[in-house]
């Protein structure tokens, strides 16, 4: 990656925002003030004695139950950096929708959730996923397209959000063979039956990259000692790949006592009240950038949600579990 930095490339750099909707060469900072239609009418007020050049148009304001095209991107090219902003009580009433070369959706997850926050911003030092202080969302995920590609965020909740946004994108041949980022959201509201899916459905030859898991506990003691499992290509009743608990899948031990950590590749917070007590809610990330699962031609992937009784047996929980999925594949690689 840092080869690129120095080394000749066919790319040219593109970034989409407010101020640039289409990302064209040379129309970057041209909104004006006095338009009879602003954007962000409290950020054109701001620059009313400026003028053209200043910052005139930072953000957009998205309704309730309204959707705003981020970028319409046409032409072969890769994403390479999303950054985004908005108030964090509404990460998940707005969703985020991306589709490739007029394709359905590859991912549609709500925007809290996709950049691994859910219910607030914690910070997060990640390389694929990081958060600012305050609430500064980004993704590094690599996103390539060959023809078209467009990003929609919809806002399902009850009051406009103003969002801020920045797409840096290159131009640049993309080969055939190259695959598209999906992602997928679960929820299990609780779990049923002791086991939450993560996905599921996925049909092609792959590499899956990443998983965010949520959990909200709905008793007293330690949750954590299901095992994720990834069920691959032909796998039926057991899985070819699997972790020995949940927090030793996300690089933590021993319940995560000492409490939550950071670091490139996988983390733990606690978000909300307690580790091990009711009502404690929990988000955890592992990307898989060093070690990708592959998969030939199809993959499913759980996660088990168990605890203990008093007498040290495994007791099956019914708590709250959330997941987004990160995989490369196919465009129509989910049936």
């Amino acid at each position: 990656m840092l080869e690129d930095l120095y080394r000749p490339v066919q790319r040219e750099s593109r970034t989409i925002t407010p101020e640039n909707l289409t990302g064209e060469p040379g129309a970057a900072c041209m909104a004006r003030p006095d338009a009879p239609d602003p954007l962000n009418p409290h950020a054109a007020r701001a620059a009313e004695h400026l003028g053209v050049g200043w910052k005139v148009s930072p953000a957009v304001e998205v309704g309730a139950g309204e959707s705003f095209v981020l970028a319409d991107i046409e032409g072969s090219g890769v994403i390479r950096h999303i950054w985004l902003t908005l108030d964090p009580s509404m990460y998940r009433d707005c969703t985020l929708t991306v589709s490739y070369d007029g394709g359905s959706p590859a991912i549609e997850v709500p925007v809290g959730d996709f950049f691994c926050s859910a219910w607030r911003a914690v910070p997060i030092s990640g390389m694929a996923i990081s958060v600012g202080t305050n609430g500064g969302l980004n993704s590094y995920l690599p996103m390539p397209f060959r023809s078209a590609v467009k990003i929609e965020l919809t806002n399902r909740g009850q009051r406009t959000t103003p969002v801020y946004w920045a797409i840096d994108y290159t131009l640049e041949d993309v080969a055939e063979e190259e695959r598209y980022l999906h992602a997928a959201y679960r929820e299990s509201t609780p779990v049923e039956d002791g086991v939450h899916t993560i996905l599921d459905g996925v049909t092609s030859a792959g590499s899956y990259v990443g998983t965010f898991m949520t959990w909200q506990q709905h008793s007293d003691g330690w949750w954590g000692e299901g095992e994720l499992k990834f069920y691959l290509d032909g796998d039926v009743e057991y899985p070819t790949i699997t972790s020995t608990g949940t927090e030793d899948y996300f690089g933590g031990a021993w319940n995560f006592t000492g409490g939550g950590f950071t670091s490139p590749f996988l983390g733990f917070a606690t978000v909300e009240g307690q580790n091990e007590r009711r009502g404690g809610r929990h988000t955890m990330y592992r990307f898989h950038i060093p070690d990708p699962i592959h998969f030939k031609s199809a993959l499913r992937v759980t996660v088990q949600a168990l605890g203990w009784h008093d007498d040290r047996r495994y007791r099956v929980l019914e708590d709250d579990v959330t997941s987004v999925a990160y995989w490369y594949a196919d465009s129509d690689s989910l049936a």
